[in-house]
């Protein structure tokens, strides 16, 4: 047995860590570093070194002589900074329900130096003739991209309609001039289905998998798919369990926002609404950038619930706004050095009896960080609200109000759009004018122009256009960004 090899740290779990928590963070290595799907170098050894950790840790007898040639723990470094505000300072004993609002901020330590991990990146381009007015500013701005990779970055493009082509296969852009001649000869033609693009996308990012790379797709598409929906659900899992990331663009209306956003949400990415020509160039850099900037990927929330808690809603704030689909194992995307990764969750605690503490949610926050030494992490997570037999009149932390602010903005043109879904178009018109009303008290008078405008269509026409529910959605998630906020005595009520 060597003593010298840290078993937990491989395994990227604690020392106290449980049995279940072990075979866990074994299987979710064993698929990510398998050398039937990773042949990037220096893998191959650390799966066997995950084997081995497992076979040790995962048998009580072995476990126990190992621990025992382990030195003293050291002190906990601090890796991932934690900030936590709570909407309330205490909750009443009662049997109704109480909400509670958490904003949870995950920082970069102040002395963590900057090292960014080599950008394992692939483009899939939707080639379909829709795609045609659009394809010169994107084949620019997939050259500038290229351009502004470092030696040590993968890049691989495809582009897919009907059927996948790999324009690019994944490899460091050394003969940059090359690669631009062969991404100047794309042609626009056929219908659009994302499967194939998105399968040839995930096969030429995993020939470049490495815990030592940021893994990225970035697709980009002006179309629907069709009948293909549940295998790229399933694709995109599959992506999630071996750390890549999904980052879905649509052109103009006629995309599906509410697949794209699924697509996406499972790997911890996001969907953005590019609704001009003009915009695709920045937003495409805007992504780049952001993948320049992480410290910590692949970030993952593993928790249980008590009972008598339900977590009703969980968004992300930043760095890119987007709903969480959370399940007991859940992507939050990344930790980026300059503004971290800040979610809000929404808590309602159904009952609460003699007890003095309740807890909300305990976990741990998992990630990868790169620097001179690639390494997995684990640091805890618990939330936690006293029990006080008197009535919590403080008023909440102004982070939390503005956060609120802005969010149930989203919100409720999201209920608005599920009015809609159902028939109910007189009450999402409602829904509508209320939300142009809160729009315009922050200044927002074009957004709130739109909303009034679609509320009238309903009533006229019984749907929503596709640009204007497009435009309030992705603009009323895009407020989340902003550095305005609202009193508390503006809240809006839903």
């Amino acid at each position: 047995m060597n003593a010298q090899k840290d078993f937990y740290a491989i395994l990227g779990v604690e020392r106290d860590a449980t049995a279940e928590e072990i075979r866990q963070a074994y299987f979710a290595a064993a698929r990510r570093l398998h050398p039937d799907k990773n042949v990037a170098p220096g893998e191959t050894q650390l799966f066997l070194e995950v084997q081995e950790a497992y076979e040790t840790l995962s048998n009580p007898k072995r476990r126990a002589e190992y621990d025992a040639t382990l030195p003293p723990p050291e002190p906990v470094e601090e890796v991932i900074r934690q900030r936590v505000l709570f909407s309330r300072e205490h909750l009443f004993p009662t049997s109704e329900g109480q909400l509670v609002y958490v904003l949870l901020h995950l920082l970069a330590p102040p002395n963590a130096p900057r090292v960014s991990p080599p950008v394992n990146l692939c483009l899939v381009i939707d080639r379909s003739t829709s795609m045609n007015a659009n394809m010169g500013t994107v084949k620019q701005t997939a050259i500038e991209i290229l351009r502004t990779l470092k030696p040590q970055d993968f890049f691989s493009l495809v582009v897919f309609s009907d059927r996948a082509e790999v324009v690019i296969p994944a490899q460091n852009a050394h003969d940059v001039r090359r690669l631009e001649t062969r991404i100047h000869a794309i042609q626009c033609s056929g219908g659009t289905e994302i499967f194939f693009g998105l399968q040839a996308g995930y096969q030429e990012v995993s020939r470049a998998l490495a815990r030592s790379n940021s893994n990225h797709i970035i697709l980009l598409t002006d179309g629907r798919t069709y009948g293909d929906e549940q295998k790229c659900l399933e694709l995109a899992r599959e992506a999630a369990q071996q750390g890549i990331t999904i980052r879905s663009l649509g052109i103009g209306t006629e995309w599906n926002d509410v697949f794209l956003d699924e697509l996406s949400s499972i790997t911890g990415g996001s969907s953005m609404y590019i609704a001009r020509p003009d915009e695709i160039r920045h937003t495409l850099l805007a992504q780049i950038e952001n993948i320049a900037s992480i410290y910590a990927q692949d970030v993952r929330l593993d928790f249980k619930l008590p009972k008598s808690v339900e977590l009703r809603y969980a968004f992300r704030l930043i760095p890119e706004p987007s709903l969480l689909n959370l399940s007991d194992s859940s992507h939050l995307g990344a930790i980026n050095y300059e503004n971290g990764l800040k979610i809000l969750f929404e808590f309602v605690v159904h009952q609460t009896g003699k007890e003095q503490m309740v807890t909300l949610m305990d976990g741990k926050i998992r990630a990868t960080l790169s620097g001179n030494v690639v390494r997995s992490v684990s640091v805890p997570l618990k939330l936690t609200r006293p029990v006080e037999n008197k009535v919590d009149l403080a008023t909440p932390p102004a982070e939390i109000v503005k956060a609120l602010s802005k969010l149930i903005l989203y919100r409720m043109q999201e209920q608005a759009q599920q009015e809609v879904a159902v028939g109910n178009f007189d009450k999402a018109a409602e829904r509508l004018q209320r939300l142009a009303t809160h729009l315009l008290a922050q200044n927002e008078r074009a957004l709130a122009k739109t909303a009034l405008l679609e509320a009238e269509q309903l009533r006229k026409q019984r749907e929503l256009s596709r640009e204007g529910a497009k435009e309030i959605k992705y603009r009323t998630r895009a407020l989340l960004l902003s550095s305005g906020g609202m009193d508390d005595g503006d809240l809006p009520k839903l």
